[in-house]
């Protein structure tokens, strides 16, 4: 330390040995200035703040000479009194910093200029337009440094209004030409996205620097008006201007969100020709670049030929891998960078987990939360966000809530992920009541958060709510994107309200977009309106609107539950020959699942055998209820058979092959398929039916009496079999696969879930208002028979949607036509 003042004043250096004893943390506090004369006294002490300035990280040293200083010299000398200021506001001491300020009555801009100093240090915007507007009107001498603060703060205020005030005054004054004034303007225009505005300034100012440039060509950029980047580029290379790395970076930015693969290789050549092949800077923007467009092999290249890298550049190219789907790669890139010695932050650690949220790797994506753990790294908001996110896309919602609760900050990229979570775990209830958390808590929902709940709404048909969030959605502009609109024709087709789907796509000014016609032609499918879902096809067609593989699967599923046959056929058929698009296995299942509704098994039977690769349990599945349906034994046992050999794990096909079994009355092969579930640790999945009355969902499961109000449903439901009974239903008790007699049998299929919950709905609703079921499981042939005749003596409109699709029953009749 004493080295530091071989050069300084004379004066300082005589006291030096003081000074360093104190640097040492001595207690001595006093300093012999007193009897000095007072220019020189005040010419120490300036010196001793200049140093303390550059070396000092002490709060006490500052107070110390603060104090020193105060009696004699601080209120005759503003220089002074800047150097401290300056001094408590580096150290984030805004409250001394004001009172020294407070303590000159006529105060210079160079002491104003060190308070705005210390205000856009700590963040202060308010105050710092707050003094700038004193000093206006004090008429106080306003320089470029005053004007400079000023923007600066109206930028972090995102204040229009009052910046153009501050340019206008600016321009008045004819100060536009000074040092750092110019881009400071162009960057606080370009930021709140008046890009027009400042080209307007940038063409007035007379003298243009790099950094001008820089900030309007980086202007550019940020609002994709990639062209006239580079046609700035172009003009300020004719001007002579040599560009910066920071030119350069703006430049690759912008080849990477156009995906001009040709033009960023134009660039990066351009960077070489200027010398700028070791700026890791620039290097790592090319990496980033080449990772954006796809081509991970010049990413790589240009990350190995670097000369040197900083943890940005290796988490970049890890990031790139990642982006790129090649996960494992980026986890070869951070053992190499941990073998190499090389440290690592939380950023890289993000990366990584974000990389295992998208394959779904539990166990790595656990091995390297317990990493940030046991390195310390502070379990900041982005860090945090990302594991909520990989537990939730990982199926482990309980460990994500856990995480989500504990989180000190979130905002609300880390509330969608929680919510997200929920919904996708199948926890739709709990992320619409976490939402409503959310909104007590005052966190602005962005469109990401109101489309994950308008799915949830779909899963729960639950129309008040999806309305609700509709109108939301309407209310802070987000309703009319297509993202936003496919989930709403989504949500008002699984809530039975098809016509409300109609209407968001016939009123959609893009209509052509194939996602949004695919949404509309599933709803279609689902509510049984087949040839209206071909009829959106015939119209794409007409429109030069390509269809993709999902349009397909679509429009298949559209004619499986309308018995479309026919149709269905030619549109498997045209999936290759018309369009070039070779069907997958979930076509091959669908198409399947056509012909077996449709009772063609040896159609089946000779496409299984002429697919070109070997069929997946989803093509069986398909075969297998249609063999269900059809009481087709034999070659549901066959293709149970097979269905087992290739996922032996799956309790669906035990239950689908141990009802085929019922209904050919083999009671001792029920009785051996149940033991063998049972011996395999394996279960039925329970089917339930759920209403939402008022603001609550309501769920019954068979013969269930947890229901406060059970005894009142089942005297409603008994009154029901009496008054359809006399209207002719006869029970259909081929549906109870149980070895039980026929008393038995009507009583367990009125303890049927969607019956109590069709019971409980006209109980607890107001005459006329249609009554809508979501049940998770196939509708049995006897409850849709008995609600076709409840829709006819209570008047009501009755909608069941069950596992495949919507049933309207309306007045004795359902919209299935009694296909399903």
């Amino acid at each position: 330390m004493p080295s530091l003042f071989l050069h300084a004043h004379p004066c300082v250096r005589k006291i030096s040995f003081r000074f360093t004893s104190f640097y040492s943390f001595s207690t001595y506090t006093t300093y012999p200035i007193t009897d000095a004369k007072s220019n020189q006294s005040a010419t120490i002490l300036q010196e001793l703040l200049s140093l303390l300035q550059k070396f000092s990280k002490s709060l006490n040293w500052v107070k110390s000479i603060h104090t020193q200083i105060v009696t004699n010299y601080l209120s005759k000398d503003q220089s002074l009194g800047t150097k401290l200021i300056r001094a408590y506001s580096n150290l984030g001491s805004l409250d001394n910093a004001h009172s020294v300020f407070d303590q000159f009555s006529q105060r210079q801009t160079i002491l104003c200029n060190a308070m705005l100093y210390g205000y856009m240090r700590n963040e202060r915007y308010k105050e710092t337009l707050d003094l700038f507007r004193m000093m206006r009107s004090g008429n106080s001498e306003i320089d470029s440094y005053t004007f400079n603060f000023a923007l600066k703060a109206c930028m972090g205020l995102s204040d229009y209004d009052m910046g153009m005030e501050v340019i206008k005054s600016i321009v008045l004054k004819k100060m536009e030409r000074e040092k750092y004034l110019g881009s400071s303007m162009i960057n606080f225009l370009v930021k709140l996205g008046k890009i027009s505005d400042a080209r307007w300034v940038f063409d007035r100012i007379p003298e243009r620097d790099v950094v001008c440039w820089n900030s309007m060509i980086g202007g550019y950029v940020q609002s994709s008006q990639f062209n006239e980047a580079f046609d700035m580029f172009l003009k300020m290379r004719g001007y002579g201007i040599t560009p910066s790395p920071i030119t350069m970076v703006s430049l690759i930015q912008a080849c990477g969100r156009s995906g001009y693969m040709e033009l960023g290789k134009c660039v990066h050549g351009c960077v070489l020709q200027l010398g700028m092949g070791e700026d890791v800077l620039v290097l790592t923007s090319l990496v980033d670049m080449y990772s954006n467009m796809g081509d991970i092999g010049n990413a790589h290249w240009v990350f190995e030929t670097m000369p040197s890298r900083n943890l940005v550049s290796w988490n970049t190219l890890i990031s790139g891998c990642i982006q790129n789907g090649l996960v494992h790669d980026s986890f070869a890139l951070f053992r190499k960078l941990v073998t190499s010695g090389g440290g690592f932050d939380s950023r890289i650690i993000v990366s990584l987990i974000q990389g295992c949220a998208r394959t779904a790797d539990l166990e790595s994506g656990k091995i390297l939360h317990a990493c940030a753990i046991r390195r310390s790294f502070e379990l900041n908001l982005i860090l945090s966000t990302a594991i909520v996110d990989l537990y939730s896309k990982c199926s482990a919602i309980k460990q994500a809530i856990f995480i989500f609760d504990r989180m000190r900050k979130r905002n609300v990229i880390t509330w969608t992920a929680m919510l997200v979570g929920l919904a996708q775990n199948g926890r739709a209830d709990d992320a619409l009541k976490l939402f409503h958390h959310m909104q007590v808590e005052g966190v602005v929902a962005n469109s990401v958060t109101l489309v994950s709940l308008v799915h949830s709404c779909a899963h729960l048909s639950s129309l008040k709510k999806g309305r609700s969030i509709h109108a939301y959605l309407i209310r802070h502009g987000y309703a009319f994107d297509v993202v936003t609109m496919t989930a709403l024709i989504d949500m008002y087709a699984k809530c039975g309200k098809i016509n409300y789907a109609e209407m968001i796509f016939s009123n959609s000014t893009i209509r052509e977009d194939v996602i949004l016609c695919n949404s509309m032609m599933t709803g279609y499918g689902i509510h049984g309106h087949g040839q209206k879902a071909v009829g959106i096809y015939r119209r794409m067609k007409e429109e030069g609107v390509k269809p993709i593989e999902t349009s397909f699967l679509s429009l298949l599923t559209a004619c499986s539950h309308s018995g479309l046959v026919e149709e269905g056929i030619e549109l498997f058929r045209s999936m290759e020959r018309d369009h070039n698009i070779k069907p997958t296995e979930k076509h091959y299942a669908s198409f399947v699942d056509l012909l077996s509704r449709a009772g063609r098994f040896k159609e089946v039977e000779v496409l299984i055998k002429q697919m070109p690769y070997e069929p997946g349990s989803s093509v069986f599945e398909a075969l297998l209820s249609g063999c269900r349906t059809h009481k087709n034994i034999d070659l549901g046992i066959k293709t149970a058979d097979r269905l087992l050999r290739l996922d032996s794990m799956n309790p669906g096909i035990y239950v689908v092959l141990s009802n085929i079994y019922a209904q050919a009355r083999r009671w001792d092969a029920v009785n051996y398929v149940r033991s063998l579930m049972r011996s395999r640790g394996l279960k039925k999945t329970p089917g339930y039916s759920f209403i939402e009355v008022g603001n609550q969902v309501h769920t019954f499961f068979a013969g269930d009496d947890s229901h406060p109000n059970y005894a009142e449903i089942y005297e409603y439901v008994e009154n029901l079999r009496l008054e359809v009974e006399a209207c002719g239903y006869v029970s259909d008790t081929s549906c109870v696969l149980r070895d039980v007699d026929e008393p038995m049998k009507i009583k367990l299929l009125w303890g049927h879930s969607e019956r109590l919950a069709i019971a409980f709905g006209l109980l607890s609703t107001h005459a006329g208002t249609p009554i809508r079921i979501t049940k998770n499981l196939r509708v049995c042939v006897d409850c849709h028979n008995v609600t076709k005749y409840i829709s006819k003596i209570v008047r009501r409109e009755l909608i069941v949607r069950d596992a495949n699709r919507f049933h309207h029953f309306v007045d004795g009749k359902c919209s299935c036509n009694d296909y399903w």
